[in-house]
């Protein structure tokens, strides 16, 4: 039996870790990389990662060459946050007629950013008989996914609220910096106007995906974003808060904390309904390790999706992935 095939795009923090889990699995064989970094254009993938073995892959900076040659089944894409920035690489994957699962947190639900743009990507993913999906562990999973599979059991639902308490004293540096940890707070009001700090992107788009599962049409959506500061002035990381309103109550709330030295690392979801639904994870998922594994373990329902731009709420619930990846190649 042929073994699933993989293209890296992006071999960076992210794309490294998923790059390694996939060496793990059997009936996998990562088979093309593809970065725009010169210090890894050239470079074995082995040498890339870090890890003492040729793996006979170079990485490249030219997506056309690489999808071109090697008849892959999926993509994994891992650049960055937002959309606009990822459409042509997207595009570029699509029209090569490859399957793609994302980490671009605006494509967990692009209707919410751009509708055209959107549209554009379904209209040639369908076209080129490709399936897109943009997940991770938030958005794509803890605070929409796992919030809709909870819904499964109400009758009815009337107020959903979900919180996520994270220390990012044990996340990437990466992560950190995104947050603003280290900055004062007037810099880091400066540099949130700027945008020259990305804070967490994906509020928005869960609470969409949440609403659209539900059938629910909100009249607007409301996200504020403020730093939590240390005694010394420092800025140690942010609280994001967003509200789906329906005339004019607040029926889906989200709460992101993340910041060093946070006492609890926990995730619940709170469902007020038919019955009502009180659930606590304490600690919380960790944040990469589940990112990893949330992509890794869509790759069989996106290979085996209807051709389209598709949200999770469109997917079969995921689970974990067998050893061998071999048993999913339908498609």
């Amino acid at each position: 039996m042929e073994k699933l095939r993989v293209v890296l795009y992006g071999v960076g923090a992210i794309g490294s870790r998923i790059a390694k889990f996939l060496l793990e699995k059997n009936g996998v064989e990562i088979v093309g990389a593809i970065d725009v970094a010169k210090e890894k254009v050239g470079k074995d993938l082995g040498h890339v990662l870090g890890i003492d073995k040729r793996l006979g892959v170079t990485v490249s900076d030219d997506p056309d060459v690489v999808l071109s040659k090697v008849n892959a089944n999926i993509v994994i894409h891992s650049t960055t946050s937002f959309l606009k920035q990822v459409y042509p690489q997207i595009a570029k994957i699509v029209e090569h007629g490859v399957n793609v699962v994302s980490t671009c947190e605006e494509l967990s639900y692009p209707y919410a950013t751009d509708p055209e743009l959107t549209k554009k990507l379904d209209e040639s993913a369908k076209k080129h008989k490709a399936t897109v999906l943009g997940t991770g562990i938030n958005p794509g999973f803890m605070m929409d996914t796992l919030v809709i599979a909870f819904t499964g059991v109400c009758q009815t639902v009337e107020r959903i609220k979900a919180t996520r308490v994270v220390n990012a004293a044990k996340r990437r540096v990466q992560f950190q910096k995104k947050i603003g940890v280290g900055l004062a707070i007037d810099e880091f009001k400066e540099k949130m106007e700027k945008k020259s700090i990305t804070l967490h992107v994906g509020i928005e788009q869960s609470i969409y995906l949440i609403a659209s599962a539900l059938g629910w049409e909100l009249d607007e959506i409301k996200v504020e974003s403020k730093a939590i500061q240390a005694k010394s002035g420092q800025v140690t990381g942010l609280r994001q808060y967003g509200r789906g309103i329906k005339l004019g109550k607040e029926i889906i709330t989200l709460d992101l904390q993340a910041y060093v030295g946070a006492e609890e690392e926990y995730d619940s979801i709170d469902i007020e309904g038919v019955p009502s639904i009180h659930m606590k994870l304490s600690p919380g998922v960790h944040g990469d390790l589940g990112t990893v594994a949330v992509i890794v373990n869509s790759i069989p329902k996106v290979i085996n999706a209807k051709p389209g731009l598709v949200t999770m709420k469109d997917l079969p619930v995921p689970s974990a992935t067998p050893e061998d990846m071999r048993t999913y190649l339908k498609k």
